[in-house]
């Protein structure tokens, strides 16, 4: 077939048909759906396979505190070329801050079940806690925050690597 000439098929994208409601829609996708028809399926997790490591949360949280060390070494220099480097340099530990969070919550949410409550009782404390110094190495530039968050997140890092023994 020519690479200048349209498919035959084509035309079926063109041919709309009047819905009750009054809205058009492509018989192509009227017919597609019929045919096969769309199924929501759902799984207990976000990772069905069983897979959880805290060691993706554990780096984002090293990439906060090196991005720290970036912005405190930067000070005075307001330079276009330094206020450029800071702006990626608070969105880089911005976005790893939120992943370090966001990677703990899943292994908090999914992962720990009642039994390892009854054993690390405290494990919700812990876990909140880590949340809150991810929020404020979002919003802040504090070394001693930064390393906190990560010293947090390793201490609920180990409870899951007991638990998995």
């Amino acid at each position: 077939r020519s690479l200048d000439r349209p498919s035959p098929w084509h035309r079926l994208d063109a041919v709309v048909m009047e819905t009750p409601g009054g809205s058009t829609m492509s018989l192509l996708t009227n017919l597609t759906d019929r045919i096969r028809p769309q199924t929501t399926v759902s799984a207990h997790c976000d990772v069905p396979c069983g897979i959880y490591d805290p060691h993706d949360a554990l780096q984002a949280a090293q990439t906060c505190i090196r991005m720290t060390e970036l912005l405190l070494e930067g000070e005075g220099d307001n330079s276009l070329a330094a206020q450029n480097t800071r702006t990626r340099q608070v969105l880089v530990k911005e976005e790893h801050a939120k992943k370090a969070k966001d990677d703990i919550l899943v292994i908090w949410t999914d992962y720990f079940k009642p039994p390892h409550l009854e054993k690390y009782p405290d494990l919700h404390e812990k876990v909140w806690k880590a949340c809150q110094l991810g929020s404020q190495v979002k919003i802040g530039v504090n070394m001693d925050t930064a390393v906190a968050f990560k010293a947090a997140l390793q201490e609920i890092g180990d409870i899951f690597w007991e638990t998995k023994a």
